[in-house]
């Protein structure tokens, strides 16, 4: 654990969420990478994965090591306590700056003068009496690095993001069809975005993280899109077993996975794309047909149209092929 914080009851403590609750603890992982999580970006054949995704889920990681904390916290105060790590509706951020583990950024995420951006967070909320540690105060300044690289200008002013237009939105949260006016500008990105992350001049003061589990996995770091491609329900499951890409299931992940091949101007992933346009799910298929378009010569998208077309009955895949 990289930070312990205490947060009065006075300011922010949850008693909403539960009535005993007195003091809120906030904790911070961090997570910091020891590569650069943009260079994969140049590299179209191979696909981008958030950083925080390239390594075993850290709601397993972080919540074993906060129930160790708050069994120490119980023993020592008596008092009972309870563990958060992204699972109740706590507002962790303004929590965390109030308990000075960093500030909110124009990006939104939660920034350290000492770690950067790259943290996870959790909480303990305790029934026992602490006294607080100093909030942080916003080091951003006139910088406005992590705006100006989105690619799909998702911030509309500072300190607030359009869900709507975020890339790590779209590629995990969002259940349909990628909306076809951000999908040249996800290029590679099949798992999250760390664009606005990765450029914050704090994180010349990173470090890279100490927890084994954080690392990341060699084969998540930059994997080829025509092995993914070939993914069917029980590889993707194997394959993505302990990672948080997982719970998107595989008919999201190879929807993002068709919108990098359609970006990667490689024909030759054409073979590898053609076999979903007649997959079972229909967001599946529609990918695919737009990233056969975009690949292949205009005989062989209108051979597969008149093959797949008649038979097809999804709207909104129709609609691609008819577009």
């Amino acid at each position: 654990m990289d930070w312990l914080a205490r947060e009065p009851e006075r300011r922010a403590t949850p008693r909403g969420l539960w009535p005993e609750a007195r003091t809120a603890v906030v904790v911070a992982m961090n997570y910091g990478p020891n590569h650069d999580p943009l260079a994969v970006l140049d590299r179209p054949d191979r696909a981008a994965i958030s950083v925080y995704a390239q390594h075993r889920d850290y709601h397993d990681v972080m919540k074993g090591k906060l129930k160790e904390l708050a069994g120490w916290l119980h023993r020592t105060t008596g008092e009972a306590v309870k563990v958060f790590v992204d699972t109740a509706p706590l507002l962790e951020k303004p929590l965390a700056e109030r308990a000075g583990i960093g500030w909110q950024g124009k990006h939104t995420n939660l920034v350290s003068r000492t770690h950067g951006s790259w943290l996870f967070l959790g909480e303990i909320l305790t029934a026992a009496t602490l006294d607080p540690d100093p909030p942080e105060t916003d080091h951003c300044g006139n910088c406005r690095r992590c705006l100006d690289i989105c690619p799909t200008d998702a911030f509309p002013e500072p300190y607030r993001l359009d869900a709507r237009r975020c890339i790590s939105y779209l590629t995990i949260e969002h259940k349909g069809p990628i909306p076809h006016e951000f999908r040249a500008a996800i290029g590679n990105r099949i798992y999250g975005c760390d664009d606005c992350l990765a450029v914050c001049p704090w994180n010349k003061f990173a470090a890279v993280a100490s927890e084994a589990k954080l690392v990341a996995r060699d084969d998540l770091r930059a994997p080829r899109l025509d092995e993914l491609l070939r993914l069917d329900d029980p590889a993707f499951r194997r394959l993505f077993s302990g990672s948080p890409i997982k719970r998107i299931g595989r008919d999201r992940f190879l929807r993002n996975v068709l919108i990098a091949a359609g970006n990667s101007e490689d024909a030759d992933l054409l073979a590898r794309i053609e076999p979903s346009l007649a997959d079972p799910a229909p967001i599946v298929r529609g990918a695919a047909v737009w990233a056969f378009r975009r690949l292949g010569p205009p005989a062989m998208v209108e051979a597969a149209r008149a093959a797949n077309l008649p038979s097809e009955t999804d709207p909104e895949v129709r609609d691609e092929w008819l577009r």
